[in-house]
């Protein structure tokens, strides 16, 4: 069995589409189709069901995925046992907060796993760094840009509380509301603004940084928060409102002054079209 093909099968079955595997395993699709195929043959069962929006994973390929993540896994071992000392290519990544642990996995993972000799080093923002995934408000002079993801400003809401019933929340409906403050939040100052020309006060019950604390108090129901909205916030028990007077929005994107071989390849992993702006 090729293990190059499991490696296809393993990047389909993680992302979810033929198209975005193509690109990180940087192989044409139509031969990752034809890799696909050969491996189903070669098993005789279908591993994938194709859909409007990418695959859906069959049993087989539920019970592949495991097996090919542990052979590749002691392949790479074998591998790094005997290939010696390596060059390696130091690359300081800097990265803001509030980013998502799953979207961030997915992505440092891509980006690793595609140059063995990568030695990644996370850091704030403001170091030394070869790259940052950073807001554009936060760029400097002299570095170029890549928007990567725009995401919109809304009231994060406990399920039950009297403003989900609302069809639309306006900056009148938060008096005296439970409000979780997030800073720093350019968002919060815009917000502060607004309560005070319209003279309304919301009660404060936490003052945090993060964005996942910050929808973790609002779904045990501390109170209310307003955070930039992404797919991997989406949870049963919080509703997600816009307020009508706020409208804001953060674009998040990939900035760098020096281009080279990793930078372009992480331009390419952050591509919209790869990771759905």
């Amino acid at each position: 069995m090729d293990l190059r093909v499991l490696g296809h099968f393993v990047a389909v079955y993680e992302q979810g589409s033929f198209s975005a595997a193509s690109r990180s395993r940087f192989i044409a699709q139509p031969s990752l189709s034809a890799a696909l195929k050969q491996l189903e043959d070669e098993l005789g069962r279908p591993l994938f069901v194709r859909h409007a929006r990418g695959v859906r994973a069959t049993d087989a390929a539920e019970q592949l995925y495991p097996l090919a993540k542990q052979l590749l896994g002691q392949a790479d071992a074998i591998q790094a046992m005997f290939s010696g000392r390596q060059v390696k290519e130091p690359f300081r990544l800097g990265l803001i907060k509030g980013l998502g642990v799953a979207r961030m996995s997915t992505l440092l993972k891509q980006f690793t796993s595609t140059r063995d000799s990568l030695e990644l080093t996370l850091v704030p923002p403001e170091e030394a760094c070869d790259a940052r995934l950073i807001t554009r408000d936060l760029l400097l002079p002299g570095e170029q840009f890549l928007p990567t993801w725009v995401e919109e400003y809304q009231l994060a809401i406990p399920v039950g509380h009297p403003l989900s019933l609302l069809e639309k929340v306006c900056i009148t409906d938060l008096a005296d509301v439970a409000f979780i403050q997030r800073t720093p939040c350019d968002a919060w100052n815009s917000l502060k603004t607004l309560l005070r020309e319209a003279a309304v006060s919301v009660d404060i019950r936490a003052r945090i940084q993060t964005i996942e604390y910050a929808v973790g108090l609002v779904s045990a129901g501390v109170g209310c928060a307003l955070i930039p909205v992404h797919a991997e916030l989406q949870q049963h028990d919080v509703l997600f409102k816009p307020l009508q007077e706020l409208q804001l929005n953060r674009e998040i994107g990939l900035a760098w002054r020096r281009d080279g071989e990793v930078v372009q390849l992480l331009r390419l992993l952050l591509r919209p079209d790869s990771v759905g702006l």
